[in-house]
C-alpha cells in the first residue's frame, strides 16, 4: 500500500526528501524485514497475553517425554503472530499488482486458515470436556478431519499449479533482444541461429525453432521439463502432470512442517533458514546475469518476492524470541501449515522443486520417520502378532527426547543439519 501511494504520489508530481527509496527493492527489503521483526516482538507479547486470557492453552498428552507437563496451559494458536508479520508488511511495501506476491499472500492465509479451524475445534473439545466435567484427554481426532486437512491442501495446490502454469504473467521465459547479452536456446539446451527482424523501429529477434526457450535453457541441472515424463503424443497435457506433481509438493512440505513442530524453537528455526535459502534462489533466479552465469532459469519479475521472504524470515526470527526453550507460546497448525505451504510455493515459484529433499531434508526425514514406524509396526504385527518399532517414538525428535537429549539440544542440532542441507543445495547451483 505504501508503495502504490508513493507511486501515485510521484505521478502526480509530488515529491519530498526519501520518497524515491521506495522505489529500490533493496530498500523495502530491509523495511519488511524490520517492520516483520517489530510486529513479532511487540505486538507478539500482546497477543500472547490475549491468548492466555482466552485460555487458549496446550494439552499436552502424556508421552512420557521429559518436560512435557510444564508445557499444558501454554498458549497455542500463536502462528496467527507469524501469519500477522508476513501479510503486514508485504501489503504495505510490495507491489501487490504482482502474481508472485498475490499467490503469496492466498497461499499464507489458505493454510494458516486450515490450521486456525483445526487448533479452534481442538480448543472447543477441552472446553465442552470442562463444562461437562469430565477429564479431558486429548486426541487427534479432536481437531479438523485428515481429510478436510488433504481436501484443503489438494485445492491449494491446484491453484498454485495452474496459476503458475497458465497466468500469462508468469514468465520463464522471454523474447530475445538482439543487443541484449543473452543467448537463444533450443529445448535441448543447445545454442541456435536466429534472425534479427526490424519490428517498430526496434531490432527484435524470433526464430523457427519449435519449444524454444529463450535466456537460459529449460532443461538444465536441477530446473525439470514436465512434458518429458510423458510420451510425445501427451506432451500436450503436461499441465495435469505439473499440476499433480504441485499438489504433491504442497502437501508433503506443509505436512511436514506440521510433523516437526514438536519441540521449542524446532520449525520456527528451520523453516527461517530454509526461508533465506529460497530469498537467494529467488534473488539469483531473478537476475538475468547470476542466471546466465550459473546457468540456470531465468524468471523476471522476481524481485517483489523477495520482499515476502524477508517478511516471513522475519517473522519466524520474531517468533524465535518467544518459542525458543522455554516457550512462551506455541504456533499450532495455524502456523505449522502456513510455514510448510508457503515454503513449497517458493520452491515451486523459483522452480527449484528438485531440490526440495535437500534444502527440505528435516522435513522429509521427519515425515518418514513416522512413515517407517507406522509401516514397520503394522507389518510386524500382521507378521509376528506383535507391533515392533524402528524408533523409540517418531516423530525423530521425539526419538532423540526418549534417548535423553534435552529438547533445546535437538533443536539446535537439527536447525545445523538445516544450516548444512541448504549450503549443499545451494552449492549445486555452482557444481553443476
Amino acid at each position: 500500500m505504501l508503495y502504490h501511494l508513493f507511486q501515485w504520489l510521484t505521478k502526480e508530481g509530488y515529491r519530498f526528501a526519501g520518497s524515491g527509496l521506495f522505489q529500490f527493492i533493496s530498500f523495502r527489503v530491509m523495511l519488511a524485514l524490520i517492520f516483520s521483526l517489530t510486529i513479532t516482538l511487540i505486538y507478539g507479547k500482546k497477543i500472547i497475553n490475549l491468548l492466555q486470557r482466552k485460555q487458549l492453552g496446550e494439552t499436552v498428552r502424556d508421552l512420557g517425554l521429559a518436560g512435557e507437563q510444564q508445557k499444558k496451559g501454554t498458549p497455542t494458536m500463536g502462528g496467527i503472530i507469524i501469519i500477522l508479520a508476513i501479510i503486514i508488511p508485504t501489503l504495505l511495501l510490495a507491489n501487490l499488482d504482482k502474481v508472485y506476491i498475490r499467490l503469496m499472500l492466498l497461499c499464507t492465509v489458505w493454510l494458516g486458515a486450515i490450521g486456525f479451524i483445526d487448533d479452534y475445534l481442538k480448543i472447543r473439545a477441552k472446553r465442552i470436556a470442562k463444562q461437562k466435567g469430565v477429564e479431558y484427554k486429548k486426541s487427534d481426532s479432536d481437531g479438523l478431519a485428515g481429510r478436510f486437512k488433504i481436501f484443503g491442501q489438494v485445492m491449494l495446490g491446484i491453484i498454485v499449479g495452474a496459476t503458475l502454469y497458465f497466468n500469462q504473467n508468469v514468465v520463464v521465459k522471454r523474447e530475445v533482444v538482439r543487443n541484449a547479452d543473452v543467448h537463444v536456446y533450443n529445448e535441448k539446451g543447445q545454442k541456435i541461429k536466429y534472425d534479427t527482424v526490424n519490428v517498430d523501429g526496434k531490432k527484435r529477434v524470433f526464430t523457427d525453432a519449435k519449444n524454444v526457450i529463450t535466456t537460459i535453457p529449460f532443461v538444465k541441472g536441477h530446473e525439470f521439463n514436465y512434458a518429458r515424463l510423458l510420451p510425445k503424443s501427451l506432451e500436450d497435457y503436461s499441465y495435469i502432470v505439473y499440476i499433480l506433481i504441485v499438489i504433491f509438493i504442497v502437501t508433503a512440505v506443509s505436512n511436514g512442517a506440521n510433523i516437526t513442530d514438536g519441540l521449542d524453537g524446532l520449525a520456527t528455526g528451520v523453516s527461517a533458514i530454509i526461508g533465506i535459502c529460497l530469498g537467494i534462489f529467488a534473488y539469483v533466479s531473478g537476475n538475468i546475469k547470476f542466471a546466465e552465469y550459473l546457468n540456470i532459469m531465468y524468471i523476471p519479475n522476481l524481485g517483489e518476492l523477495s520482499i515476502f521472504i524477508a517478511a516471513l524470515v522475519g517473522a519466524c526470527i520474531g517468533f524465535l524470541w518467544y518459542n525458543s526453550y522455554p516457550a512462551q507460546v506455541f504456533m499450532g497448525d495455524t502456523g505449522s501449515l502456513a510455514l510448510g505451504g508457503i515454503i513449497a510455493a517458493l520452491a515451486i515459484i523459483v522452480r527449484k522443486e528438485l531440490l526440495i529433499p535437500i534444502f527440505c531434508m528435516v522435513f522429509l526425514i521427519e515425515n518418514l520417520s513416522v512413515v517407517i514406524q507406522v509401516s514397520y509396526f503394522k507389518y510386524t504385527k500382521k507378521k509376528y502378532g506383535e507391533g515392533r518399532r524402528v524408533f523409540l517414538m517418531s516423530p525423530l525428535h521425539h526419538h532423540y527426547q526418549k534417548k535423553g537429549f534435552h529438547e533445546s539440544k535437538i533443536a539446535v542440532r537439527f536447525w545445523i543439519v538445516t544450516i548444512l542441507s541448504v549450503a549443499l543445495a545451494i552449492v549445486t547451483l555452482k557444481i553443476r
